[in-house]
């Protein structure tokens, strides 16, 4: 006689949270290389950062075409001004708390105002540089870049996405910002999808709620709809892959198609995405608002690994679920 045994059923919520994940700074890298190696245009400067940015193999492969300028990030980005004025593409590439702190004139000056073709990568955002404390952790960025007008904000959201970023800004060169994570994420894009200039990915469609998320926030945010859908709520998923160009039609039609809208990020709310949609919102007519919560940093980050401090932030899939039960219950 035999005794039949039944697996338990995995939720979609459940797979979502055990799908592998990965660094995409090795999809940067990679992508640079294999464009590298027939656009003889394509340089990469950096400040001290080739292990950390991981341009070991770039260098390798192309020894002339790497610049280390040193600790001297305010350099690092005129020397690419320089270059992307000749006509080269440099991929200017530091520690995105560096060179998007130290290097904002520059940023400003050089490369925004002037609108010099140049890339700057900003390598390990957010909190990737978790133990290493405040001055390491990058959450002001999307805020003091948005202000600059002529910068594209580009936060890509899993491997896809960062080799898109990479090959459009090779086909295309413009002053862009590409926020490059080093936390791992899983792969969350639609296969093949394109990534376009100033538009939002829908990942997934609803009439409830809808979430808008960037970068390592986009999968959880999936999870979380995916538990919201399990209970009966139709959720949006929004990847807001690109902070600048905004994409106002994709914000407008949730305000206008969805009874309430969450954002999550992992920056300070302070001028970052949350803040960008709802200035978008904020200006519609008043029968087209619908509540906001809006999900991200409101003070420095304690010292400690990433995960702990997404969870200290409330940066999770409970937490957006949270979020979006609360502002449904204000529609």
């Amino acid at each position: 006689m035999s005794i039949e045994t039944t697996q338990p059923v995995q939720t979609e919520a459940e797979r979502l949270s055990a799908a592998p994940t990965y660094d995409n700074r090795t999809a940067f890298a990679d992508e640079l290389i294999r464009l590298a190696r027939t656009d003889a245009r394509i340089v990469a400067v950096c400040n001290d950062s080739v292990g950390s940015s991981n341009l070991t193999a770039f260098r390798d492969e192309f020894p002339d075409r790497l610049i280390n300028v040193g600790i001297a990030e305010q350099d690092m980005v005129g020397v690419g001004a320089g270059l992307a004025s000749s006509g080269l593409i440099p991929f200017v590439c530091g520690a995105s708390p560096f060179l998007t702190g130290r290097s904002l004139e520059q940023v400003k000056a050089d490369v925004a105002y002037s609108q010099h073709p140049v890339i700057l990568c900003g390598m390990s955002p957010g909190m990737a540089y978790g133990e290493l404390g405040p001055t390491h952790h990058s959450v002001e960025d999307l805020s003091w870049l948005r202000a600059l007008p002529g910068l594209d904000i580009v936060v890509p959201a899993d491997r896809q996405q960062t080799r898109q970023a990479v090959q459009a800004a090779v086909a295309n060169p413009r002053p862009t910002f590409i926020r490059v994570g080093r936390h791992k994420v899983p792969d969350v894009s639609i296969e093949g999808a394109p990534l376009v200039r100033g538009e939002f990915q829908t990942l997934r469609d609803g009439n409830d709620v809808t979430l808008i998320a960037t970068g390592t926030l986009v999968s959880r945010a999936l999870v979380a709809a995916a538990e919201l859908e399990a209970a009966g709520v139709s959720v949006r998923v929004l990847n807001a892959s690109y902070i600048a160009p905004l994409d106002i039609a994709a914000i407008i039609g949730a305000a206008r198609e969805t009874r309430a809208i969450v954002t999550a990020e992992e920056a300070n709310i302070a001028g970052g995405l949350g803040a960008a949609v709802a200035g978008v919102v904020s200006q519609l007519e008043r029968g087209a608002r619908v509540p906001l919560r809006i999900l991200g940093l409101t003070e420095f980050a304690p010292t400690g690994n990433t995960d702990f401090l997404l969870e200290y932030f409330n940066l999770t899939a409970t937490h957006l679920v949270t979020a979006a039960r609360e502002a449904l219950a204000d529609a």
